[in-house]
Parts: C-alpha cells; sequence; structure tokens
C-alpha cells in the first residue's frame, strides 16, 4: 500500500503563534507527547503537506516547533486551529495489546454469547477510560439498540482481531465490574 492509499490520521493541532520567531504552537494528541514531532511532514485533510517541523521544544499545553516556510508570528497565527495528520502507513506498528483508535473503527462486534452487537464507530475518552461507540447492532427481539458505548478495558473487550475485522465484548460482567475468570462459583464453596 502506498502511502496515499492509507487513511490520514490526525495526531496534532496548531493552537497559534509562540514568541516573535515564528514558532507554530503545537497541541499533540499522540500517547506520547513527543512522538508526534518525528511524524513529519504534517498535512492537512486531503493530504496536502502543511507544515515540516525543523526544531521543537516543550511548552506549556504543547510544543513550540520551527517550521519551513513559516517566519513570522502571522503566518504562525493564520495556521490556528489547522488539524495535522499523517498518514496511518507512516504510524509504527502498536505493540502487543495496543491499537490504535483509527484501526478500531468499523470492526465487527459481537458478545460473548456470539450475538451482533452492531460495529465500531467511534472510540473516545472523556476523561474516565477509552469509550467504544458502537452502531447497528440488534436485541434479542430483533430491534435495532442505536449507538451505545461499551468500556474499552481487558475485562469489557477481552478479544480484538484487527486482522479478522472483529472484536469480542461482555456485556453483564462489564456492567457488574466482575471478571469472569477470577470469580469464583459461590455453588463450589
Amino acid at each position: 500500500m502506498s502511502n496515499s492509499d492509507s487513511p490520514l490520521v490526525c495526531i496534532a493541532s496548531c493552537s497559534g503563534a509562540f514568541g516573535i520567531k515564528g514558532e507554530v504552537k503545537i497541541k499533540s494528541f499522540t500517547g506520547d507527547p513527543q512522538a508526534c514531532m518525528s511524524y513529519g511532514p504534517w498535512r492537512d485533510e486531503k493530504g496536502e503537506v502543511i507544515l515540516t517541523a525543523l526544531s521543537s521544544r516543550p511548552v506549556k499545553d504543547g510544543f513550540a516547533v520551527m517550521c519551513e516556510n513559516i517566519s513570522t508570528p502571522e503566518q504562525a497565527i493564520e495556521l490556528r486551529g489547522a488539524k495535522l495528520h499523517i498518514y496511518r502507513a507512516d504510524m509504527p506498528e502498536p505493540d502487543e495489546d495496543e491499537f490504535y483508535f483509527e484501526d478500531l473503527i468499523g470492526l465487527d462486534v459481537k458478545a460473548t454469547d456470539g450475538k451482533r452487537m452492531g460495529t465500531i464507530k467511534a472510540v473516545h475518552n472523556y476523561g474516565a477510560g477509552d469509550l467504544l461507540e458502537i452502531t447497528g447492532g440488534k436485541d434479542k427481539q430483533g430491534n435495532l439498540l442505536g449507538e451505545f458505548f461499551h468500556p474499552f478495558t481487558k475485562i469489557g473487550v477481552p478479544k480484538v482481531d484487527i486482522k479478522g475485522r472483529k472484536i469480542v465484548i461482555f456485556i453483564e460482567d462489564v456492567i457488574s465490574e466482575r471478571d469472569p475468570e477470577l470469580e469464583e462459583d459461590p455453588e463450589e464453596e
């Protein structure tokens, strides 16, 4: 797959100018904030190169970045709000049991009983952990479930098969916060 065939992933945004030398202030969205500096050049949502970092330094709430063809604060200010993308193919492969949110979108979702629950529409984090937004499933009566959120934890999602384009989720066990593998059967006591 050539890079242009790979989907674009937003990894940072421009939040304005920093200082008087034309540095662009960048807010990183990567797990390791500094990592976004090594994934250049940065592209717009159409794949066109908009910034190439020459040097960077950490500042409050982001990085001050010297970029090719940006030499004044006015030029840096014009980039405020710009989303910075890279091709997914340019990102390193994640470690085992780690996933890029982009790779989860569109995966088929099944419950532990084999019932199809829908597909992953998006992945969110509102501060309490990652949540999968799932849409398109049906309940036991065949009615559409609509969209729902499910915690993206090892208990809540025991199986992720990126190559097979599917995941398995625990429903009841997540709600009661029980790990079925660690729970003892009360009748055995």
